[in-house]
């Protein structure tokens, strides 16, 4: 066992996704908390809140400044958040006068926050590609086998007979649902975070809005009516979606443990996994992994529910769970996902 099995040296290969856990390494997050405060700058500076001449020269010395990693790791024991340190560097490296109007009237979890939305929207891109494989599976599945006759069962006891194409649509159609609330909720969930100190972008005046327009329409979101730095529930809202992907998977992922046992022999698992002790065993690891990971997301998401609880204006302890959870749920379904499809 080991703390963090999806990037575990030898549990990974079980458990792990490689292509969604690289969005949330520290060489990611920095290239795009680098991508938020390069565009807040030219934002800043074509609507005057800046210098004219400051946006495209701050934007010209990121794009080659690399930050102390290290530095930031020790700092976040401070400051609790990675952009203290982040942005202190971008200030010290930018110097007099740049570094005064670089990250000017910005707070830590917009960038942050940011930050993660640009991540999310590959993320989902690639989540979304996945679950149209699946489906593709199933459909296969059906046009090769959906007329066969197989007993269908309650309650875990042989009920009436059945064709395998009511099964494999009760497989298919949560996926399908899943697609259907993902286009639905994206435009809500990919939105620029961009408040200042308590939300209210006080340091930018009357041209607020229009700097927030600009920012958002440079980095390709949503540009929600007001800061949400307190109001997480689009976020929750994605945890709740992940839980569902993983529960339809999860509920193929027992159909076919239960369809491949030796008493049933109703379907021959490809790949199966063998036994140190029964060499004669195959055993059906990938549907096994369906469901566990089902139960792994379905268990997180309650607790991604008590980061909903924002104390006032922002929140150090809802904030930091947010941070242990998600990116594990996310990691999760792209693993079932993967699963499922191999």
């Amino acid at each position: 066992m080991s703390v963090l099995p999806f990037g575990h040296g030898l549990l990974s290969g079980l458990l792990g996704d490689d292509e969604i856990a690289a969005f949330f390494s520290a060489e990611s997050e920095i290239r795009e908390m680098l991508r938020f405060e390069t565009a807040l700058a030219r934002a800043e500076a074509q609507e005057g809140v800046i210098p004219a001449e400051a946006g495209e020269a701050i934007a010209a010395r990121l794009a080659s400044f690399a930050p102390d990693r290290e530095a930031i790791r020790q700092a976040t024991a401070r400051d609790g958040v990675v952009g203290v340190e982040f942005v202190r560097q971008l200030r010290e490296a930018l110097g007099t006068p740049l570094g005064q109007h670089v990250h000017f009237g910005a707070t830590s979890q917009d960038l942050v926050d940011t930050a993660l939305m640009l991540r999310l929207r590959p993320i989902l891109a690639i989540l979304e590609a996945r679950i149209g494989q699946v489906r593709g599976r199933i459909r296969e599945l059906d046009r090769r086998f959906g007329q066969r006759r197989i007993m269908g069962r309650t309650r875990l006891q042989d009920a009436m007979p059945i064709t395998v194409h009511d099964r494999l649509s009760a497989w298919d159609g949560p996926l399908e649902r899943c697609l259907g609330r993902l286009r639905e909720m994206q435009p809500r969930l990919l939105v620029l975070q961009f408040g200042g100190a308590v939300g209210t972008l006080d340091r930018l005046g009357d041209r607020g809005p229009a700097v927030a327009a600009r920012l958002a329409a440079a980095l390709d979101l949503g540009c929600p009516p007001r800061s949400w730095h307190s109001q997480r529930d689009n976020i929750v809202e994605l945890g709740d979606w992940l839980s569902l992907v993983g529960g339809g998977l999860g509920k193929i992922g027992a159909d076919i443990g239960l369809m491949a046992q030796n008493a049933i022999g109703e379907v021959g698992v490809e790949g199966s996994g063998g036994s140190s002790a029964m060499p004669h065993k195959q055993n059906p690891v990938r549907a096994e992994v369906l469901v566990s990971l089902a139960h792994f997301t379905a268990t997180l998401v309650s607790g991604l529910h008590l980061a909903l609880v924002h104390e006032q204006e922002r929140s150090g302890t809802a904030w930091t769970l947010e941070w242990l959870l998600l990116p594990q749920m996310i990691v999760a379904t792209g693993t079932s996902l993967r699963t499922a499809i191999s």
